[in-house]
């Protein structure tokens, strides 16, 4: 339990650090400088592997001690105890398949933050708030879905045959924009709440002759948190077929998902440019939900170094899907010139 605490401490304290320091003032975030701080969360994420390692390898905090479900083998029924470079590797995976996942969703970030005409020097308070509601929801999920396996192993194919589901679906997914004004959440708020015309400054919440009114940054803010409930909904069960320990599962969400803002300013004027992203994406579901359908005898076939594979793989994909959309959109404004 000390872990978790101090865990969720690190973040909340990371958290803010970024927003009472380093974004106290609204202003407008540059890709450079989301640049510079998409490199210091990853900088804190691989830091953070040095002591998954450690914990794992010399058992600390009672961390290591109880078999990893995913692992389960006739021989294991129950699974394996991760040591420290089995948790290092699978909390690297799920690092990179979880941060990979969520630039799918900037793509629907971006679309929120056009319909809403959230004004740029806001977007980063929206989006700090978005995250520190996606920490908690997916909290609960991941606590959720740890016990699910620990107690059902068999989930593990529903969560497979899922994800792989969804991969197909989002290789053909219609990915037309929508009026998100016309979405049951925004409506239904509106009729509960009052909502003002415009925007005041940063308030999500402003009182106009003794009542409370809603602003539209509150909207576009409901709309992120919704967003990314949806898409944890993929996420969550992708990082389940890379390991089922809840400490590791919860710590490679929470880096990625911290990463996040400053990786939306990075490619947010150019997202149209990876026009190959969901085609990797979705590639990466199937990837991960296959190795959940198949995953004793991907071990049987590929041994011990199997999830080495596998995020190998992750990477090859992830990698040739950016290097082709760079390479198509170079292409096309050298036909324009």
């Amino acid at each position: 339990m000390f872990v978790w605490i101090a865990f969720i401490a690190l973040i909340l304290l990371l958290l803010a650090v970024d927003l009472g320091i380093f974004h106290r003032k609204a202003h407008v975030v540059t890709a450079r400088e989301g640049l510079m701080w998409s490199i210091v969360w990853m900088t804190l994420a691989f830091s953070f592997a040095g002591f998954i390692y450690g914990a794992y390898e010399y058992k600390w905090f009672g961390l290591g001690i109880q078999p990893d479900p995913v692992d389960r083998t006739a021989a294991m029924p129950y699974g394996v105890i991760n040591d420290g470079s089995a948790a290092l590797l699978k909390y690297i995976t799920g690092y990179v398949v979880e941060q990979s996942l969520s630039v799918d969703n900037m793509f629907v970030i971006a679309m929120l933050f056009r319909f809403f005409a959230v004004p740029a020097i806001y977007q980063h308070r929206v989006l700090f708030w978005g995250i520190l509601g996606a920490l908690t929801m997916r909290g609960v999920m991941i606590a959720l879905g740890a016990r699910l396996i620990a107690e059902f192993g068999w989930i593990l194919y529903i969560f497979g045959a899922f994800l792989i589901f969804t991969a197909v679906k989002m290789l053909f997914m219609d990915t037309e924009e929508q009026d998100p004004t016309k979405n049951v959440i925004v409506r239904t708020t509106r009729k509960i709440f009052p909502v003002t015309r415009r925007y005041h400054g940063q308030h999500f919440l402003v009182r106009k002759r003794g009542a409370l009114l809603l602003t539209p940054l509150a909207l576009a803010l409901i709309m992120v948190e919704m967003t990314d409930l949806l898409f944890a909904v993929d996420s969550i069960p992708a990082i389940f077929a890379i390991t089922a320990d809840p400490f590791l599962v919860f710590a490679s969400n929470a880096f990625a998902i911290l990463g996040l803002r400053s990786l939306y300013f990075v490619l947010a004027g150019a997202l149209d440019a990876f026009r190959y992203l969901k085609v990797s994406l979705a590639l990466v579901l199937g990837l991960v939900g296959t190795k959940m359908l198949a995953h004793t005898w991907l071990k049987e076939m590929l041994g011990e170094y199997m999830n080495l594979y596998v995020l190998a793989a992750v990477v090859v994909i992830l990698s040739a899907g950016a290097i082709a959309s760079l390479l198509i959109t170079v292409s096309d404004k050298q036909k324009h010139e």
